[in-house]
């Protein structure tokens, strides 16, 4: 009985090696492993058709009829009513980054009863005269991890004591999706003209199959939310209604920015809240700029299997037909004009499936170029124009958040928050 233990103890380090290997063959286009086709004239058109003249009028019926087909397939009702309150702002460095600005937080409660749910909100301002722009960056890592050298206040109320990427799992994390998957770059915001904001998420709504749901139905709202990233729209939202009060910021030049699940809840937070004046929507994938038809990729019926509580129970009905689906993401992005868009993509991010991603920016820009805005000025995948309506990024590299994508963010948020466009942007 010994002798098999014993060998089965010193062959473990190779079966785990084969283990993984394996994994990685098997799974070559959510690792990143494969290119991106950057041939879009093959490719069917997205459909439905848009009626751009009509869901570009702000409150006409074929606009909220748009946006209902969206919370009934997609994404659950948007949460109107549903309390949000905050407290003072509390200083954590008066001196943050050598004096450059000062880092502060603030608590912010969404909801009513005992089913309230709270998250920390951390702002670093800049020391400079007249109200600034600011982007609220919705993250995977808590605040602990964003701030790591900070004494910022984590979930349970505790001042932060470590990082959620301290150590080999932390390492392994930011080797696989870039150095800034967690760690705010804040001094290169600041170098753009803007104040930074950043909250984590699941702090607010849970990212569990079975916690999500019961956080949402417990919120107390008049309405509640059915999918989690609904739900973390409004929690966007939220942060704006803070940042919106606070005489030191620009109430016309907020913008949201988020990854993956987070830049489909950027999207989706900048269509049922028109105050955000534009948006950073990197490697959104399925559920945020990819086609819901599209076949390539992870695809929307393996998301609502895989990750059944970011969406409303109503799209199981539509996974084995979506070719049938009503609405598609082409629509999503037309319902964000005029608001300013970046879509950030890597060549290697099959799984996000960049390619459907720009055919849908392209059905979309005509809504831009309805209210007068440019849309989507690429003319191919590789071009990046940061003034654009619609403004295409695709750098080499996969599902990851690196410093290049920061290059990208601040020129484009410095664009149309820091210039002259954001005013005509957000709708007050």
């Amino acid at each position: 009985m010994i002798r098999p233990i014993l060998w089965f103890l010193a062959r473990l380090p190779l079966l785990v090696l084969i283990f993984v290997v394996a994994l990685v063959m098997s799974s070559c286009t959510m690792l990143g492993m494969n290119y991106a086709s950057l041939e879009t004239a093959n490719k069917p058109a997205p459909s439905p058709a848009l009626d751009v003249p009509a869901i570009t009028i702000e409150g006409s019926p074929a606009r909220e009829t748009l946006k209902r087909k969206f919370e009934d397939v997609l994404y659950g009702p948007w949460p109107a009513g549903m309390p949000v309150s905050f407290g003072d702002w509390q200083m954590i460095d008066p001196e943050y980054l050598d004096g450059r600005g000062t880092l502060e937080e603030v608590e912010i409660t969404i909801g009513s009863g005992e089913g309230a749910r709270s998250f920390m909100l951390v702002t670093a301002f800049p020391k400079v005269s007249g109200p600034v722009p600011v982007v609220i960056s919705q993250t995977f890592a808590d605040t602990c991890s964003v701030f790591p050298d900070e004494p910022v206040t984590n979930a349970d109320g505790e001042i932060c004591d470590g990082s959620m990427m301290e150590g080999f799992p932390g390492w392994a994390a930011t080797q696989i999706f870039g150095t800034y998957i967690a760690l705010a770059p804040v001094e290169r915001y600041f170098d753009a003209g803007l104040a930074y904001a950043s909250f984590y998420a699941s702090d607010f709504i849970p990212d569990r199959k079975k916690q999500a749901p019961e956080a949402m139905a417990a919120l107390g709202g008049p309405v509640n939310p059915t999918s989690a990233l609904m739900a973390w729209a409004y929690s966007f939202s939220a942060a704006v209604d803070v940042l919106d009060a606070d005489p030191r910021i620009d109430p016309k030049a907020i913008g949201v920015m988020g990854h993956s699940r987070h830049g489909k809840s950027a999207l989706i937070a900048a269509v049922w809240d028109r105050r955000i004046a534009a948006v950073v929507a990197h490697q959104s994938g399925f559920a945020g700029a990819s086609l819901s038809r599209s076949q390539t990729g992870e695809r929307l019926d393996r998301m609502a299997k895989e990750y059944p509580h970011w969406l409303a129970p109503e799209v199981q009905d539509w996974v084995d037909r979506l070719d049938e689906i009503p609405v598609d993401q082409h629509e999503l992005l037309a319902l964000v004009a005029p608001t300013p868009v970046l879509l950030g993509n890597g060549r290697r991010d099959v799984w996000s499936d960049p390619n459907s991603s720009f055919r849908a920016a392209e059905a979309a820009s005509a809504a831009y170029e309805a209210t007068g805005h440019a849309g989507l000025t690429a003319t191919g995948m590789r071009d990046f124009d940061p003034a654009a309506g619609i403004s295409w990024w695709l750098r080499p590299g996969g599902h990851s958040v690196v410093s290049e994508d920061i290059d990208a963010f601040t020129v484009f948020l410095h664009t149309h928050l820091v210039g002259e466009g954001p005013s005509q942007y957000a709708v007050h």
